[in-house]
């Protein structure tokens, strides 16, 4: 047993920081280590983007609503915290795209947008004579080369021409990432589609068709929790040290010592001394806390997207059936502004009162961020009318929820992966302790922020142990 105890801060009591705090506490238990962990959180609650709410019997989330079953980073998690028995899938249902007004069926064996089985991609009428052998036009073409990165758009449009990038991988990826697939960065976002080697398939179809067959195997589909993904946070958080987290105080400032040593300045006026920091908070806030090292001013360049979410409650039989859908996702050729929308009713029914339905839709995307600065009354107006045109909704809601998430949505542009390395690079050589993780990093969304929390909980016990 190790003789000295060490201090290990995490900086953002989001799922990143609040996953690496109780990884963190976890590892030292386990080996005996004597480390005190402190999680600092500049508002009063944990938990970031997860935020579930609670009205006339609906359980509504505010921010994410689910995680790929596959990614099994969360269910890990969730069982961590006593909530294996609260997974629950998600209804199986057909993914629509609403194209030009109207509502079509995603063809099957489709991966994000790309096909990988012939005949439903042939029989789709989504997709022009001339778009569809575009689009078979990949399986003849030579590689797609590039230098270092290329965007998704530039990709996509290479090997499978626009249409098929227009009215489905665009929406499809949209609804991830709210942003501009023309500069948002292929080996950041999705580095799936390339070879080990860092190298790009010789036909992206035969790739995935590959890659899908791999993936039979596992679970599909979505996962949430019965009672709420907020549940997960309340569960980890019950399970760390007491007095181990702090919220409603946020770090000013954070300065290495000559003996190696972090020294972080409270807006409350405490000093804190430690021997390695875990940063999880978003890249806008970040370089503010440390303004003494160029080499993060590049993450003030990084952009971020702003959207909203709007929770709309009705009598079901106001919300007409449509074949076997649970929700679309919007092209931009379409005149409408919502991007998405779920029927949170046929997805997740466990959520909704009998004999009601609750639409989710979301606005906000690249080039269309002002709706979100709107008041909620002229959102619900907007959104109303968008799926009185394209579900013929027959009354207005009950009631809506809006929630406003303000550059929330770190966008990943081309040379993404190479700055972040190059961070990280110059911190290994001058700031040996520190770590960084979060959505701005390495990943969006709950799987990805919960595998970069336990990665950075990893590293920095590592580094307490190596340098006792």
């Amino acid at each position: 047993m190790l003789g000295e105890k060490k201090r290990v801060v995490v900086v953002g009591g989001g799922i990143t920081g609040l996953t690496a705090a109780y990884y963190l506490q976890k590892a030292a238990k386990a080996s005996q280590l004597p480390l005190a962990v402190t999680l600092i959180e500049a508002t009063p609650r944990l938990g970031g983007k997860i935020r579930t709410m609670r009205k006339d019997g609906f359980i509504i989330e505010r921010g994410p609503d689910s995680f790929l079953a596959r990614k099994e980073s969360v269910s890990r998690l969730a069982r961590e915290a006593g909530l294996g028995d609260q997974l629950v899938a998600s209804k199986a249902s057909r993914p629509y795209v609403l194209v030009n007004g109207k509502l079509h069926a995603i063809p099957a064996g489709s991966m994000i947008g790309v096909p990988t089985k012939v005949t439903p991609f042939l029989a789709t009428n989504l997709f022009s004579v001339a778009g569809k052998l575009r689009a078979g036009a990949d399986l003849f073409l030579p590689r797609t080369d590039f230098d270092g990165d290329i965007s998704l758009g530039g990709f996509f449009r290479r090997r499978l021409g626009n249409e098929i990038v227009e009215n489905l991988i665009e929406p499809l990826l949209s609804g991830i990432y709210a942003g501009d697939i023309d500069r948002l960065s292929l080996t950041a976002t999705l580095p799936q589609l390339l070879t080990r080697g860092g190298k790009p398939p010789r036909s992206l179809i035969l790739s995935l068709r590959q890659l899908s067959a791999m993936l039979a195997n596992e679970s599909g589909g979505f996962l949430t929790l019965r009672d709420g993904l907020d549940t997960l946070v309340q569960g980890i958080e019950k399970r760390l040290e007491g007095g181990s987290v702090l919220k409603g105080v946020r770090v000013k400032r954070i300065d290495r010592r000559e003996d190696g040593k972090f020294f972080l300045t409270l807006n409350d006026g405490v000093k804190m001394m430690c021997d390695s920091v875990i940063v999880t908070t978003p890249h806008t806030t970040f370089p503010a806390m440390m303004p003494q090292y160029d080499f993060f001013h590049e993450l003030k360049k990084m952009p971020a997207m702003s959207v909203a979410t709007i929770a709309m409650a009705f009598p079901e039989e106001a919300v007409p059936h449509y074949a076997d859908g649970s929700g679309f996702v919007v092209s931009r050729n379409s005149d409408v502004t919502i991007t998405a929308c779920t029927c949170v009713h046929k997805k997740w029914p466990h959520t909704v009162p009998a004999g009601k339905a609750l639409l989710r839709c979301y606005v906000g995307r690249a080039g269309d961020e002002a709706i979100v600065d709107l008041s909620d009354t002229e959102i619900e107006q907007i959104v109303v009318e968008d799926l009185k045109r394209t579900l013929q909704l027959s009354a207005q809601p009950e009631f809506t929820v809006v929630s406003r998430w303000k550059n929330a949505m770190p966008q990943y542009t081309i040379g993404h992966k190479q700055r972040i390395e190059k961070i990280e690079a110059h911190i290994d050589k001058s700031l040996s302790g520190l770590f960084i993780a979060g959505s701005s990093f390495r990943g969006v969304g709950m799987p990805a922020c919960i595998e970069q929390g336990e990665e950075a909980a990893k590293k920095a016990a590592a580094f307490i142990q190596t340098n006792n």
